[in-house]
């Protein structure tokens, strides 16, 4: 009965990798998501499956007649099995090196991001020591999305797990450094836990090797995310679960375990939940059928303790311990589940579908970069799977459950890879690294085994000299205007203690007043996309005068949303794509020149909620509205901060000004 329903189980795996990682099913449904790569895409990899197959078919019948009886690889294997310690640790170090590089020379070092620029925001409060801070006196020069202004108090919306990592690197002087140790941390776990889980030397090697520097792992251990932090901790408490779930399973095992999974769950809750869950009903039935507790109760125990911070962390500032951020933020639109989304379409069950189809499709290429289909090698092995251990069934349960999180799930997880299936990596690594033995059971020491891992290795190797450099050039060379640091900026213009205007785009100065008049950010988004700017800048203007707020301003703003049926995209005219314009009518030339300034280049303002040397106060440029901050700061230098040209990514540029110009001007606008 157990190695039918494993032979179920594996078979299923393999079906719906297939499924979704090789069938355009967001493209079949009509009205949603869709890849319109895929057809580019998929030949690219069919040619390159097509060569790395028949580079491997030839150098297996040229090689077959060669017996080798030391090759490096069979060295590695052999420093595997005797440098028990060793050996995880130089492949660890060497994925440090690779990471570091990464994180220094690909993305500068800088949070590229509004995650990341948010959670090394909520870093730095809490290496300061404080939660939250108080609001300024107007917030509205000081907000951004994803930061939460609540009872006279500002902080992050995230769950302070990940920032309270980063926030080591804060204390260190360098944000930067924390993903590429945790990275290489996360190594050291997995190689540790597969000594435990996979027999075979030289599995264990080749799946450690394919975790530690996949590129999907290179370039996310390389960035700010939380992503890695989290995989790091579920790491270690699977290390934990390995070993508690064994005849030797000790109280401090389950202690591990549970400590683990709850440090990741400070950090990404859907994550952990997926992760423990199944290892909970494991260790609980081994409890039950054994009359062993002690590894339950330290499971329990080593789960509640980083629980509990969280809670104790969420009322400190949303109020209430169960209360995100986030969700006090966008609303319980939110979270899981089929309904209205924050911003864009309602989520339901068939758009869910279409996103775990574009998560996996992208995998194909993200995950290893290679020739070929990435997800390839382990659905092959999965399919020719016989029986599985007890841990491929929990980690295939586990993954299962974290895919099926994210399908009711309803935003588009996509920066650096399909990054809510970052998680997955181990059991991907470790599947694919099992194909030739997968192969080997079935086929014996044969031509096709002998093609199938050559062909593997051309695959990898194409993929490294051709894929990996295109796309190490594309995140070296995008989101320009972030990998600006504000700080060496002022300190090359000679700013200091003074007040710096930023210049941003007209649209997010829009958002910005609406979030200055208590409307939601679900709301405010929800009028952005559906009035003209120009009427809504001047409602805007109306509404201020008047001190209407709250409800009563989304009331008066609600029949601007008609617009929406006549706006159409004018980024040509705009340099703005999300500021669409209505054709055919003559704008006044205050909405004109808006329309020049927009044209003429701006910046991002929440990046400068990170510069903090040289005294500098950094608020986003609202106009007429100025004057109230030259009242708050009074006797600073005042510059405007914005782009030289209008070219995309030119860097920023002080303008020293003249206070009374200023108010000059200001009169003349009002």
């Amino acid at each position: 009965m157990g190695g039918r329903l494993d032979r179920l189980g594996s078979a299923l795996a393999a079906l719906l990798l297939a499924g979704f990682g090789f069938l355009p099913l967001a493209n079949w449904i009509r009205g949603g998501l869709s890849a319109p790569w895929y057809g580019d895409v998929a030949a690219d990899l069919l040619n390159g499956t097509a060569i790395a197959a028949g580079t491997g078919l030839v150098a297996a019948i040229l090689l077959r007649q060669r017996r080798f009886a030391r090759t490096p690889w069979t060295v590695a294997r052999d420093r595997w099995v005797s440098a028990p310690r060793l050996a995880p640790l130089v492949i660890a170090v060497a994925a440090l090196g690779a990471y570091l590089l990464v994180a220094r020379w690909v993305l500068s070092g800088r949070p590229l991001l509004i995650d990341e620029v948010i959670q090394v925001y909520q870093a730095r409060m809490l290496a300061t020591g404080h939660l939250s801070l108080p609001a300024a006196a107007h917030q509205e020069f000081f907000s951004s999305f994803h930061v939460v202004e609540q009872h006279g108090r500002v902080f992050g919306q995230f769950p302070m797990g990940g920032p309270a990592m980063l926030a080591l690197g804060t204390l260190l002087g360098g944000e930067w450094l924390v993903g590429p140790v945790f990275g290489a941390l996360g190594v050291l776990a997995f190689a540790g836990l597969l000594r435990r889980i996979e027999p075979r030397p030289g599995v264990a090697l080749a799946a450690t090797l394919l975790f530690a520097l996949a590129p999907f792992a290179l370039f996310m251990s390389g960035s700010h995310m939380n992503h890695v932090t989290a995989l790091c901790w579920l790491l270690i408490a699977m290390l934990g679960l390995a070993r508690a779930a064994g005849d030797d399973g000790r109280f401090r095992d389950g202690l591990l375990t549970g400590l683990g999974f709850g440090l990741a769950a400070i950090i990404r809750p859907v994550d952990a939940l997926a992760f423990a869950l199944p290892a909970g009903l494991w260790l609980l039935g081994r409890a039950v059928r054994r009359r062993r507790i002690a590894v339950l109760l330290g499971a329990g125990l080593g789960i509640v303790a980083p629980l509990l911070v969280l809670a104790w962390s969420n009322l400190q500032t949303t109020g209430a311990p169960l209360l995100f951020g986030y969700t006090v933020l966008w609303g319980r639109a939110h979270d899981l589940g089929f309904h209205a989304t924050p911003w864009g379409p309602v989520h339901t069950p068939l758009r869910g579908l279409e996103l775990v189809n574009l998560y996996f499709l992208r995998l194909q290429t993200y995950l290893f970069e290679s020739a070929g289909p990435a997800l390839l090698p382990a659905t092959i092995a999965l399919a020719l799977t016989r029986t599985l251990r007890p841990f491929d069934r929990y980690l295939l349960a586990a993954s299962a459950l974290l895919v099926g999180s994210y399908f009711a799930y309803w935003h588009d997880g996509f920066y650096l890879g399909p990054r809510f299936m970052y998680p997955l990596l181990p059991l991907l690594a470790l599947w694919t690294a099992r194909l030739p033995a997968a192969l080997r059971e079935r086929v014996g020491e044969g031509l096709l085994l002998r093609a199938a891992t050559g062909a593997a290795l051309v695959a990898l190797a194409l993929g490294l000299l051709t894929s990996l450099p295109i796309r190490i050039h594309q995140y070296r060379s995008g989101l320009l205007s972030l990998r600006w640091d504000p700080d060496r900026g002022a300190q090359a213009a000679g700013v200091e203690h003074a007040l710096v205007l930023v210049r941003e785009s007209w649209g997010a100065e829009l958002v910005a007043r609406l979030w200055a008049l208590g409307v939601s950010r679900p709301d405010a988004d929800a009028l952005y996309r559906a009035a003209d700017p120009c009427r809504l800048d001047m409602a805007l203007t109306e509404l201020e005068r008047s001190a209407i707020r709250g409800t009563a301003a989304v009331a008066a703003l609600a029949p601007l949303r008609g617009d929406s049926v006549r706006l159409v995209n004018a980024e040509a005219v705009t340099g703005d794509p999300s500021l669409r314009l209505t054709p055919g009518i003559q704008y006044p030339e205050r909405c004109v020149l808006r329309i020049r300034e927009n044209r003429s280049g701006f910046t991002l303002f929440p990046p400068l909620l990170l510069a903090r040397r040289f005294g500098n106060v950094f608020a986003r440029d609202l106009g007429a509205r100025d004057s109230l901050l030259l009242r708050d700061y009074p006797g600073r230098p005042v510059y405007l901060l914005k782009p030289a040209s209008g070219a995309v990514g030119a860097e920023p540029v002080f303008y020293q000004l003249r206070p009374d110009s200023l108010f000059a001007a200001w009169r003349a606008e009002r």
